[in-house]
């Protein structure tokens, strides 16, 4: 991954960031953890995806359990 492609890929978390702060949407260190880690070309975006998805189905299991 060339710098040019981590910069552009940057500058998107650092907009999606900005549109959840103004929409009121609480992001997650995990997801903030997850876009860095794409950004510098660790994750692919289909990573990134997948590690969501497994997080938010056990956090919709532990709601289920307890509340």
């Amino acid at each position: 991954m060339t710098s040019k492609q981590i910069s552009r890929r940057i500058a998107a978390v650092k907009t999606a960031d900005a549109i959840n702060a103004i929409e009121g949407v609480p992001v997650s260190s995990y997801a903030r953890m997850l876009s860095r880690s794409w950004a510098r070309g660790e994750l692919s975006g289909e990573q990134m995806k997948a590690a969501l998805l497994v997080s938010h189905r056990k956090m919709a299991e532990q709601v289920q359990r307890h509340g």
